[in-house]
Parts: C-alpha cells; structure tokens; sequence
C-alpha cells in the first residue's frame, strides 16, 4: 500500500506540475488509470475514481479525454457490458473528438479481438461509422481524386473538418517485438527481442490493418508496454509508443507533449525525475538534518569545532 500511495504522490505532484508549466488545452491519458479496475467491487470503483480526480484535477478550461485499458475493464475475456458502461460513466463515451480542426479517434483496443462477440461489434461498427464521417469529409473537401461533390452515401452524414485523425489507443498496433526499439526510455535490451503476443502485448495484424485503413490516420499514440517505441506502418504512418507515467512500472517516467494544426504536428518528450535520484537526494537531506540537530543537542561536536580543537592541540604541541 505505501508504493502505490508513494506512485500516486508522484504522478499527482508531475501532472499538477506539468500543467502549470506546459499550461495545455487538451490532455490524453491512454489507459491503465486504474490498477484494480477489471474487478473492483463498485465501492472500491468508487474510491478509485475519487482519488483519480484528486491526482489528475485541472482548470475547467482544459480537456481531459482517457481512453480505457486492460486495468481499466479487463482483457477482452474479462471484460463486460458492466465494466465498460461503468468506465464510460466516469469519462465519456465519445470515440471522435474534434478540436480546433484537428480530429482525435479514441479506440477501444480491447475490444478488437476480432471475434465477433457483442461488445467487438459494436466496437468495430462505431469505427466504421467514424470512418464513413471521415472519409465524406475528405470527398467534400476534394481530398478523394475525382469526387467534386458529395456523394449519394454521403448526403445525410454529419460532416468533420478534414483533417486526417491522430489515433488513440492503448494496446499498440502489430509488431513482432521490440527489437528497432531504441532510447533510454525503450525496454531493457535483454528484453527487446521477445516476441509479442497478439491480442494481449498488441493489437492482432488484422485489427491493426483494419484501424489502418478505416481511419487512415497522420498519427497513432499508444501505451500499454511502459516502454518507449517509434514504428512506421503501411505507407509510413508513425506510431509513438509512450511509457509509463508512473514510478511503479519504470524509473524514469515520462510523458509527450505535442503541438498540432489540421495538418502538421510536433511532438516532444518530457522526462519525469528518476526515482532512485529523489530518493537519494531525500535520504541525504534527511541525514544532513539529523546531523544538525543532533549538533544543536550537543550530542555531536560539530565538524568545525571538532577541526578547531584538533589544530589547537596540533599547535600545543
């Protein structure tokens, strides 16, 4: 209890700090706020959620948008109707969020199993409705060769600004493993070249492709590992892999901050303190402060009274 309590001082103390540094308009957490969250009891959900809001409180004026994660509802054979509309309650629901000109898809990826089960449908039909918006908009807008005006399937749909989507989501898409990771915030090298496992370190090669080409996005931004990793897919969309925020998955957390527009973006990496540098600089200030007071008791010569009588006897002699 005192770690998580001890993570929880930290990460409340670097977002409260981030914000009023960085001072940002829109924030994405990308899932895993929770560390019990697949089977809490609705009272511990409950408390959960109370101490969620205190870490991560913020000015009306900025936007805090999570997506959900495996702690969050479960791995998709844990998950359930209950779990996601009890998440879903807390943060909303929406799946496409425009800002400024710039849209943001933010998916579900546990429920892209691919199985065909109820809560995968859906998923995957709220996506392909996404991707249906997305895609008369660029018809509209001439971003599709040879479409000048909208088309018959087109006409009773809601249109977005177009501009391609920055996806986001917590399991990331498909790769083999870790290996063309690189960085000091990248997996240890001993682990890099372990394979992954489908469905549960990433999204299967087949929901990756769908998401890839339903939502065509410029950008893709996903957790789940705790480790840093750059990836280009198909025609060269990026996918940035952010680690953990927390001390309890790495010693030196981090976070990214991004500056866009409808069509270019910028994205930098910012550092937490390390875990093990706090600490030391904690334990040596308190012992330098015992030292002080046990001076001040007289239970300890100070070092320049101890050094004064040394050179005194020195000189005696």
């Amino acid at each position: 209890m005192a770690t998580i309590r001890f993570g929880e001082w930290q990460m409340e103390r670097a977002f409260q700090t981030a914000l009023w540094l960085l001072q940002p308009e829109v924030v994405f957490i990308l899932g895993d706020i929770f560390d019990e969250g697949k089977w809490s009891s609705s009272q511990a959900w409950a408390d959960d959620v109370v101490r969620f809001q205190k870490m991560f409180r913020h000015p009306p004026h900025v936007q805090l948008k999570v997506v959900a994660g495996n702690h969050d509802i479960g791995f998709h054979y844990q998950m359930d109707t209950y779990r996601i509309k009890r998440f879903e309650k807390v943060f909303n629901p929406e799946r496409l969020f425009s800002w400024k000109g710039i849209n943001f898809v933010m998916v579900n990826s546990v429920a892209l199993e691919g199985d065909g089960c109820n809560i995968c449908s859906e998923a995957e039909a709220e996506l392909m409705e996404i991707s249906h918006k997305l895609n008369c908009s660029r018809e509209v807008n001439g971003l599709i060769p040879d479409q000048k005006q909208r088309s018959s399937h087109c006409e009773n749909t809601q249109l977005q600004l177009a501009s391609a989507p920055v996806l986001l989501q917590h399991f990331p898409l498909y790769r083999r493993s870790d290996a063309n990771c690189s960085g000091e915030d990248a997996a240890p090298p001993e682990e890099r070249s372990i394979p992954f496992k489908e469905r549960y370190d990433v999204l299967s090669q087949e929901a990756s492709q769908k998401l890839l080409w339903w939502l065509q996005p410029r950008l893709v931004l996903s957790g789940h590992t705790h480790s840093a990793c750059e990836m280009l897919h198909g025609a060269g969309i990026p996918e940035l892999s952010v680690p953990s925020f927390s001390w309890r998955n790495r010693n030196n957390p981090s976070f990214i901050m991004g500056s866009m527009t409808p069509t270019k973006y910028a994205l930098a990496k910012c550092y937490l303190p390390q875990e093990d540098t706090v600490l030391i600089t904690y334990c040596g200030a308190a012992g330098f402060l015992v030292v002080i007071m046990l001076v001040d008791l007289g239970l300890l010569a100070s070092p320049f009274l101890l050094g004064c009588k040394l050179l005194r006897k020195f000189k005696t002699v």
